[in-house]
């Protein structure tokens, strides 16, 4: 199966969310993080970063549109790419060196790297329902299902 959703009552759920994703991506990923503003991108990527080992805060990178966390197991990189103007930006960044074999990649908004980013491993979506938040885990490739069915282990 390479799809799992499961329904998410708060922010405490979305970072223990996260935080079990984290125990599966220790060798990297690439990960692309959909869903409309507030829906909880950032929150579950600081479930990720933090679950990882990091202690500190954990913000959105909106305006320098990455953040780096270098981390014992692996180096983490948060994106978003929500005021990226053009895809070719990227290119100027640098963004294939932060691609390495072990590198997790969390990419809010990706569609505007569109045509520069990487397949991703994994497709996260996070959507309102009611109070609370549904995600949907989508896997586009053999690691991305590697990671989908050692997810559903923890959950």
């Amino acid at each position: 199966m390479n799809q799992l959703s499961v329904e998410l009552k708060d922010e405490s759920a979305t970072v223990l969310m996260g935080n079990k994703l984290a125990l599966v991506v220790k060798d990297g990923a690439i990960v692309y993080l959909h869903g409309d503003l507030g829906a909880g991108k950032t929150t579950f990527t600081r479930g990720v970063i933090q679950g990882l080992g990091h202690k500190g805060n954990v913000k959105s990178p909106t305006y320098t549109l990455v953040e780096p966390y270098e981390l014992d197991l692996v180096n983490a990189y948060h994106f978003d790419l929500y005021r990226l103007g053009d895809p070719e930006e990227l290119e100027f960044m640098g963004i294939r060196d932060y691609f390495e074999l072990n590198s997790l990649c969390l990419i809010e908004w990706p569609e505007k790297g569109a045509g520069i980013l990487p397949e991703a491993d994994l497709d996260i979506t996070l959507e309102y329902v009611d109070a609370g938040r549904i995600i949907t885990f989508v896997a586009n490739n053999p690691k991305g299902l590697s990671i989908l069915a050692l997810l559903e282990q923890q959950i």
